[in-house]
């Protein structure tokens, strides 16, 4: 009996414990959902208050914008009515002159009419003028047309002709005076102590009984004089001189020299002959040497190599018409120096060249070529610069010039050689030129008369006009100027001048 109220307690116990303890579940369930209810109500609460904020801000935001495009409205609506305000402008200028437009097309339509009216009129006056001038020459349209473009053919040659020989007169005119000019400048920058220098053949002798002494026993020492020397001594009837004679002009000098110590010095046979003569030769040596290096001081060319500046030398003793050549050679530098100035080309290079151009006149006469083709071969062997050896080459246009200071060059030559007094020419030489040049110009038809003057620098030509006309004159002094280059060869230049005098004659009665 004790056992069940024990069981019957600790079931008590237990449906206590439980009751108590599903009650307590019960109210912290309770409690958790109440915090949860309050804490979403907070949040509820905190959304409806930003919901409102947010509609609150919208509703500002939305509020601007209705401004402002309130406003823009305004403003298209203002530029709108502007734009209506131009448009209508311009529609009402358009029509004004749409309006303008067809008053003038109609204008026109009426002129076109009345224009083509007077066309047709004229077409039918155009085509009976043209009948009756069929009837009345005696041609058809085809024919006249024909005559007509031959005369304006003719006509229209005519007239080319004349500005072509206007034109070339000219720029033949200014390119003379811009020539001359800087020809005159540079001649007399370049003043030239000597014009003509011929080299001396002759020795001057105390008394002829000298002959006698130089001429030896049996003729000995003369004969030992012209083998030693490799020269011919002439002895004739000239009083109190000899005449040395030689095709190398550095022998003859040699000789002279000797003949003139020999003369002096009163002891003339065989051996002292030998003796004066290798003298003379070994001192000829040093002459030219100083020759040549004098002559590249003088022309402003430093620098040559000494086989040049001998050979350079040699030409001191060289003559060309009378003129000098070494003389020549400085003068062609200066005025090649004056003209690379003036014309703004390459000074060192033009001097070089003027100075060296006829360096192979100095060569020995056994070797083969022309002096400007051996001159120009023998300075490109002693390292002259290319454009040198070819304005020595090109000076007498036997090889293709390839620059401006060989122009120059060549022209320097040619003013050296040929202005006046520089070089003579024997009379037989210059009498048969003149004939040549004569006879040039009088071998065409047409010639009347013809002249050569200024020592056969000018050609003057009269024709008969009734056979050449003025354009046939002008072709004429062509062909003749060709002829002559063609045919004859000259230093310097040779002025053809055609001459055609037309005179009309009447009478006072």
């Amino acid at each position: 009996m004790t056992g069940l109220p024990l069981i019957i307690s600790i079931l008590f116990t237990l449906s206590i414990g439980i009751a108590v303890g599903y009650f307590y579940k019960n109210y912290q369930i309770i409690q958790n959902n109440e915090k949860k209810t309050n804490k979403a109500n907070t949040l509820l609460a905190e959304a409806v208050k930003k919901a409102a904020e947010i509609e609150k801000s919208a509703q500002d935001q939305a509020l601007k914008i209705h401004q402002t495009a309130e406003k823009e409205s305004n403003r298209r609506r203002t530029e709108l009515g502007r734009y209506e305000e131009r448009l209508q402008s311009r529609s009402d200028q358009l029509d004004r002159r749409a309006e303008k437009l067809e008053n003038r097309e109609h204008a026109l339509g009426k002129r076109q009419s009345s224009l083509d009216k007077k066309a047709n009129q004229i077409d039918e006056l155009h085509v009976q003028a043209s009948s009756k001038l069929e009837q009345v020459s005696n041609l058809t349209r085809q024919e006249a047309r024909q005559i007509l473009l031959e005369q304006v053919e003719e006509e229209t040659r005519n007239d080319m002709s004349r500005i072509v020989r206007e034109i070339e007169s000219e720029a033949q005119e200014e390119g003379e005076r811009r020539a001359r000019k800087l020809i005159a400048d540079a001649i007399q920058r370049v003043a030239s102590d000597r014009v003509d220098e011929v080299t001396a053949s002759t020795v001057p002798l105390p008394s002829d009984d000298m002959k006698g002494r130089i001429i030896g026993r049996n003729g000995r020492n003369i004969r030992a004089f012209e083998k030693a020397a490799g020269v011919d001594v002439i002895v004739d009837d000239t009083p109190e001189a000899i005449t040395i004679s030689c095709f190398d002009s550095v022998r003859r000098e040699v000789a002279r020299r000797a003949m003139a110590k020999l003369v002096i010095d009163g002891r003339i046979h065989p051996a002292h002959i030998e003796e004066i003569i290798a003298k003379e030769n070994e001192g000829i040596e040093k002459v030219i040497a100083e020759a040549g290096e004098e002559a590249a001081y003088e022309a402003g060319v430093p620098g040559l190599h000494p086989e040049i500046l001998k050979k350079l030398g040699r030409l001191k003793f060289r003559t060309s018409y009378g003129q000098n050549q070494l003389a020549h050679s400085v003068e062609s530098a200066q005025l090649a120096s004056v003209l690379a100035s003036e014309m703004g080309a390459n000074v060192e290079i033009a001097k070089a060249g003027a100075l060296l151009h006829d360096l192979g006149k100095a060569m020995d006469h056994n070797t083969e070529g022309t002096h400007a083709q051996i001159g120009a071969e023998f300075a490109e062997r002693y390292g002259i610069p290319p454009l040198v050896v070819n304005a020595i080459a090109a000076h007498h246009h036997e090889v293709e010039q390839e620059s401006v200071e060989a122009v120059i060059v060549e022209a320097a030559d040619a003013i050296s050689g040929a202005r006046p007094g520089a070089r003579r020419e024997s009379l037989e030489h210059y009498l048969k030129r003149v004939r040549a040049l004569e006879d040039a110009a009088n071998s065409y038809d047409g010639v009347k008369q013809c002249y050569a003057l200024q020592a056969g620098r000018e050609v003057r030509i009269f024709v008969q006009p009734q056979r050449i006309d003025d354009l046939a004159a002008s072709r004429l002094a062509r062909k003749i100027s060709k002829n002559i280059e063609e045919t004859m060869q000259y230093p310097g230049k040779i002025k053809v001048t055609v001459i055609r005098e037309t005179r009309a004659v009447e009478y006072a009665k």
